[in-house]
């Protein structure tokens, strides 16, 4: 059986490109930086892990998915080799059979943005802005 579950957020916008046939089919790579299970004196470890999501998967990947977005994948791994410069050169690739968002539209793209910013312009106030003691229940 080769399966591959994964989540974790990209590196980067997914590159995307076309074959060049009868009927176009999109091929989408982007890579994901999934967190270890154990951390490593203190601070967090990452894989970088590349995928490689064809046809639909391929344009669902290009019109939603953006660099720093939490994502969850199923797939397959597929290794491979190629030549470049006289030098073999190996690959490993997870081929996408699916593809989810892992975190809500607010979280991935209001990083910049002051998480109390809607309750101030309805004038109402963010409770943590209060002391322990002055909260009135």
């Amino acid at each position: 059986m080769n399966k591959i579950i994964l989540m974790g957020r990209l590196t980067r916008d997914p590159e995307v490109k076309y074959t060049q046939s009868n009927e176009p089919l999109a091929i989408a790579k982007y890579s994901l930086a999934v967190n270890r299970r154990f951390k490593k004196d203190g601070e967090q470890d990452a894989d970088f892990i590349n995928c490689v999501a064809f046809g639909k998967n391929g344009e669902f990947a290009e019109k939603w998915f953006k660099k720093g977005q939490q994502v969850a994948v199923v797939g397959h791994l597929q290794s491979g080799s190629y030549e470049k410069d006289g030098i073999k050169r190996y690959t490993t690739d997870v081929i996408i059979e699916e593809q989810h968002f892992a975190e809500s539209k607010g979280l991935s793209n209001k990083v910049d943005e002051p998480v109390n910013k809607k309750v101030e312009d309805k004038g109402w106030v963010q409770v943590d802005e209060f002391d322990d003691d002055e909260i009135p229940f």
